[in-house]
Formats: C-alpha cells, sequence, structure tokens
C-alpha cells in the first residue's frame, strides 16, 4: 500500500511538470567530464587552487541524494563512473530553474555544469550554475537506509542492484576486466577467436542434457548447445591449428550457487600439444589474471587464501580417492568392490554400471570438496570420457584432467580423440549408455566422425568455466553474483 501510494504522488508530480511546460525526457545535452575524472584530476588541489581554475566542468547522472537548506542545496550525482557532490543556489540558478530542482526527486536523471571548489568539509563539489532534468524516474528508488538488500529482488531488478549497491557494478567491471585479460593471454599465444553454431543438429561435446528447440523454416529440431568442442575441432582439422571461442552454453540441468543453465565458457584448442601442455599453458594464464588483479598469486576467496603459484599439484582420480576418500587401493581395483563401495557410500550406483561411472561417483562424495588448492586431477574413466584420448598402456583411462580448486570444477582439458575408428567406438558405447537410460550420453555423430576421417592433428583442448573463473576473482559466493541476469522461476508481478 505504501508504495501504491508513493507512486500515485510521483505521477501527480509527472502531470504537474508536463502542465507547466518541463521537458521530462530531452535528448539534447553533451556531457564533458566524468565524476572520476573530476575527483582524480583534483584529488591533491586545494581551495585557493581551485579558485583559480576557469574551466567549467559539466556531468550527468542519477540524482543519489538531496540534502536541502532552504536557497541552497548539496546534491550526489552519480554516473558510470563514480559520484560527484554538486551544490545549488537559488540566486546563481534563477527562481525558475531552482525551482524545477525543488520539485525532483531521488533516481532523477540530471545534468549539472560549473566550476569546481571544495566545501569546508573539503569535499570536491561542482558549484552549479546550470541544471537541467534529463529523466524523470516514476517509480520511486528503495528506501535509503534499508536499500536493496533482498537476494532475489536484486538479481530480478538487477538495474537497481546496480544503482544502489556499488560493489556489484565493480564485480561485473572487474568479470569485463578479466575476460579482456583472457583474450589478450590467448592472442599473443597465436590464438583465433571464432565464434561457432549456438543451434546444433547434434547435441555434442558435453555429457549433459540439452535443451530442445524447432525450426519452423526447416522443419528440423535443434539443440542449444552444451558445447563448441565438436565444432572448434572442425576447425583444427582445417587447418585453424590455434582456435578459442567464449561464448554461451546451456544444459536442462539444475541451478544451484554454482550451476546456471546458461553459463559462458572459453574452450580452446590447440594442435600439436597434449594435456599436460594444457596444464602449464593454465597455470600461466591462472597465475597472470591474479598477478594483474592482485600484484601476487594469492588472494583471498571467501574464508581462505588461494595461492596460484605453479606448479600445481597433480593426481589421478584413482589416487585422489585413495588419498581423500580414505578407501583402499585394492577396492578401486576390482570392478564388483567398485560398485559395492560406491553403494555402501549411499549413491545411486547399479550394477549395471560401468566401473568408471561407480569411481567417479565415489570422487565426488569423498574428493571434490577436499580439493581447496590448485590441483589437477587427472586420468579420468574411458566410460566418462567419451571424446578423450586413451592413455598409452592404460587404456581404462583417459589423457584428461580437470582443474579444482575451492573444492569445485575450474577447468576441463585433455588430448583429444583423433583417430576416426576409436571415436566411432566410443560413440556406439555411449549410445548404449542412452539406450539404458543415461539421458546426457552423446548421440551418434556421423558427421563429426567424417570430419576425423579427413585426418585432424595431435591436439589438446581445454574448456574453462568463465563464471566460475570470475567467482574466484571477485570473492563471490554464488554463480548469481556474476551473472547479471540470472535465470530465475518465474514470478507474477
Amino acid at each position: 500500500m505504501e508504495d501504491s501510494e508513493l507512486l500515485r504522488k510521483k505521477k501527480e508530480k509527472i502531470e504537474s511538470l508536463k502542465a507547466d511546460g518541463i521537458e521530462l525526457y530531452p535528448n539534447d545535452v553533451r556531457v564533458t567530464h566524468t565524476a572520476a575524472y573530476v575527483s582524480e584530476r583534483f584529488a591533491n588541489m586545494d581551495s585557493d587552487a581551485l579558485g583559480k581554475i576557469a574551466e567549467r566542468f559539466s556531468m550527468a547522472g542519477r540524482l543519489m541524494a538531496i540534502r536541502d537548506f532552504g536557497k541552497g542545496s548539496f546534491v550526489i550525482i552519480q554516473d558510470r563512473t563514480g559520484r560527484l557532490q554538486a551544490f545549488l543556489r537559488k540566486n546563481q540558478l534563477g527562481e525558475k530553474v531552482y525551482s524545477l530542482f525543488k520539485r525532483l526527486d531521488v533516481g532523477d536523471i540530471i545534468f549539472v555544469a560549473g566550476k569546481i571548489f571544495r566545501t569546508r568539509t573539503n569535499e570536491l563539489t561542482i558549484d552549479c550554475d546550470e541544471l537541467r532534468l534529463l529523466s524523470k524516474a516514476i517509480r520511486p528508488m528503495p528506501e535509503k537506509w534499508h536499500g536493496l538488500t533482498d537476494i532475489e529482488t536484486r538479481y530480478r531488478q538487477r538495474h537497481l542492484d546496480l544503482i544502489i549497491n556499488p560493489h556489484v557494478k565493480e564485480v561485473f567491471v572487474r568479470r569485463s576486466h578479466i575476460i579482456h585479460m583472457i583474450r589478450c593471454f590467448m592472442e599473443e599465444r597465436d590464438f583465433l577467436e571464432v565464434e561457432t553454431p549456438m543451434m546444433q543438429p547434434k547435441a555434442g561435446g558435453a555429457m549433459a542434457r540439452p535443451f530442445k528447440t524447432h525450426h519452423n523454416a526447416l522443419g528440423m529440431d535443434f539443440f542449444l548447445r552444451i558445447a563448441p568442442e565438436l565444432y572448434l575441432k572442425r576447425l583444427v582439422t582445417g587447418g585453424f591449428e590455434r582456435v578459442y571461442e567464449i561464448n554461451k552454453n546451456f544444459r536442462n540441468e539444475g541451478i544451484s550457487t554454482f550451476h546456471n543453465p546458461e553459463f559462458t565458457m572459453m574452450e580452446f584448442y590447440q594442435a600439436y600439444a597434449t594435456y599436460e601442455d594444457l596444464m602449464a599453458l593454465t597455470e600461466e594464464m591462472f597465475n597472470f589474471i591474479a598477478c594483474e588483479l592482485f600484484g601476487a598469486p594469492k588472494f583471498q576467496y571467501l574464508e581462505t587464501e588461494i595461492d596460484l603459484t605453479p606448479p600445481w599439484p597433480r593426481m589421478s582420480v584413482r589416487d585422489s580417492i585413495v588419498k581423500y576418500g580414505n578407501i583402499a587401493a585394492e577396492v578401486l581395483d576390482d570392478v564388483a568392490s567398485i560398485i559395492a563401495c560406491a553403494k555402501g557410500l549411499g549413491l545411486s550406483i547399479k550394477d549395471s554400471d560401468a566401473p568408471g561411472m561407480a569411481m567417479m561417483a565415489i570422487f565426488e562424495e569423498r574428493v571434490e570438496d577436499k580439493l581447496i588448492q590448485p590441483t589437477f586431477i587427472t586420468h579420468y574413466p574411458v566410460e566418462v570420457s567419451p571424446l578423450a584420448r586413451k592413455t598409452a598402456g592404460q587404456p581404462e583411462v583417459t589423457d584428461r584432467f580437470e582443474l579444482y580448486i575451492c573444492g569445485k570444477e575450474i577447468a576441463n582439458a585433455f588430448s583429444e580423440i583423433n583417430d576416426p575408428v576409436d571415436q566411432r567406438e566410443r560413440f556406439l558405447m555411449q549410445l548404449k549408455a542412452r539406450e539404458a537410460g543415461d539421458d546426457e550420453a552423446h548421440e551418434m555423430d556421423e558427421d563429426y566422425i567424417r570430419t576425423l576421417e579427413y585426418g585432424m592433428p595431435p591436439t589438446a583442448g581445454e574448456g574453462i568455466g568463465i563464471d566460475r573463473l570470475v567467482m574466484l576473482f571477485t570473492n563471490s559466493a554464488s554463480i548469481r553474483d556474476v551473472i547479471l541476469f540470472p535465470l530465475l522461476r518465474s514470478k507474477e508481478e
């Protein structure tokens, strides 16, 4: 009821302004300065020095606070770079303009111009000789002292979240900076950025449940991509020996603090390289970003200090289960024992499941959350790695790693299968899993196998979860804090 009353009064004020011929949404001003520019340029200049500056400054932004002293008022204006104070005097602006100011509200977009001075409290301030209304806000801003604190409201109304909570904007500015650094890092190493299809006739490149759509003109079903992998490897076959993409993937799965159905990933592929080469490259990349952001490879994430100083520990899935899962090595060397162990831990494993699936279920239950400092987990079972090259002399595992930090997977990489016969056998293995009820298993992709038959060079590829990486480097506890518009359940207005 209170909100409705405020809205009613706002609308009455707007009608009054219109009746007096006030233009509510003009578009003819030119802004010459920003809050940050003024603050930084004159940070060390005292009042006497400022008094000698004849330059006139203009800025525009959202009116965030008003302190009214009758014939004079201080206001806070917020633009894209920060906040700056302005001083408005009736005897300088004139009766008409100052009367307009008295009818403005917190949340309105305004333009101010004038010279710079320091107040008695030493705050840089624009002494306004011009004021204009640029955009009248109809809805009231969140109440000043309580702000916008409800988590779901913040995500649903991100525009208000960005206005009211400056630290939120800083997270997304840093996100953009991190992605820029990744691009610079990759381009310096001769990787080419490309774009591949978002709608794909086959959902391949990862073991995940896809979103399905239909193209009316073609009369065909398509899938929103779960990964760009198979297309990027087509490009490697075509001669792009170092290629990467930063873009969206879509997976029809649960939502949590580390999962959003629409997420950003970087995938890259390097010909004539192995998964071990990519471990070194990943260490170098993450260390580079941390040093750019923090000046050192060490930084705080929630309650933990993370140290990205290379080299990072490397251990196989099997060894990590023995070390962290408190499970004897001999248990992992026998199929029946692995299945029995998984069942004993209360995991959803059937007698017919492959031993590699049971081993990974044990790993997720007993090991993942203990991998706090950056750790490469290697040699994943072949059953859960349908696109990874088998390890020489150990055909039951693959040349694959996943990077874990703070108990969460951040990256996944492997030496690629470039043998079309082996790849067909893996797809057939996946088809059996689909027939047994695994709707995340790969489909057969004859076109991709045909690509391999033309000859793909030995290659290694990696996917890095950008959202999770940004969480790490912005000290964010939830993936929703680093995605501007996370997926939410629909809500009746």
